[in-house]
Order: C-alpha cells, then sequence, then structure tokens
C-alpha cells in the first residue's frame, strides 16, 4: 500500500489533480461566502478567482511541478507567467459563470462549478509547458 501511494505521488497529474481540488475548492468556498455575503456576481468571482491564483501557485510550485526555485528573484518569472496564464481562464471563467448564470439562467453555485471542468484542464496545461519550466526541478 505504501508502495502504491507513493507511485501515486510521484505522479505530476494525480498531485495536480489534488491540488487542483483543493484550489477549486478555495475558488467555489470563498465564491460561496461572498455572495452570501451579498457581493454582486461578477465581483464575487473575481475575488474567488484571484484567491484561488495565488493559493494554486503556492501549491503547484512547491508540491505539484516541484520548482525549486530558492530565492524571492527566483519566483519573479514563474508567477509572472502564471498569473498571466490564469487572468487568460479566468476571462473563460467569467465569461462562462455569466453566460450560464446570466443568460442560461442556472444557479449561480451551479454555473461556477461547471466551469471548473474547463478551467483545470486548461490550468494544467498552461502550468506544465508555460509556467514551470524553469528552475531546478527534482
Amino acid at each position: 500500500m505504501k508502495q502504491w501511494i507513493r507511485k501515486m505521488y510521484e505522479s505530476s497529474v494525480i498531485r495536480y489533480i489534488f491540488f487542483g481540488g483543493c484550489t477549486t475548492m478555495v475558488n467555489l468556498v470563498s465564491f460561496f461566502i461572498l455572495r452570501n455575503l451579498k457581493v454582486e456576481l461578477n465581483i464575487a468571482n473575481i475575488i474567488s478567482i484571484i484567491l484561488a491564483i495565488l493559493f494554486a501557485y503556492v501549491v503547484n510550485s512547491k508540491y505539484v511541478f516541484q520548482d525549486k526555485c530558492e530565492t524571492l528573484k527566483d519566483h519573479v518569472q514563474p508567477f509572472c507567467k502564471f498569473v498571466s496564464a490564469r487572468l487568460v481562464t479566468m476571462v473563460i471563467e467569467v465569461g462562462g459563470v455569466w453566460l450560464l448564470v446570466s443568460v442560461m439562467g442556472l444557479n449561480d453555485m451551479i454555473g461556477k462549478f461547471l466551469t471548473q471542468f474547463i478551467v483545470l484542464i486548461l490550468n494544467y496545461v498552461f502550468s506544465k509547458f508555460f509556467v514551470f519550466t524553469t528552475g531546478k526541478s527534482k
């Protein structure tokens, strides 16, 4: 069992799915809280995405892609790439939530949840092939 768990952890895809799920929870929970505080739909969506982006950078850099940036300066380029890529998927997410909720009439949490599948896949591709390509890897 220990070997199986170790083998699963060695896969960046498995680590990404786990921490991507955690990031999605940060996004959904903060969105839920903000909406319950009566924050406007798009504002709540943008704030929850920003919180998720910050959380995701830390866990993706450290645990998923195991980038070995040693100083704050080492993190500048990957962080800028990460934020740039996430801004692209943020536009897709905000537009998708708006379309599903405001145009198609779905519940806001359902609309938010449905957009997460597309965003999760795109974020993995961007992170693996565009963002975490510098620094010393394990």
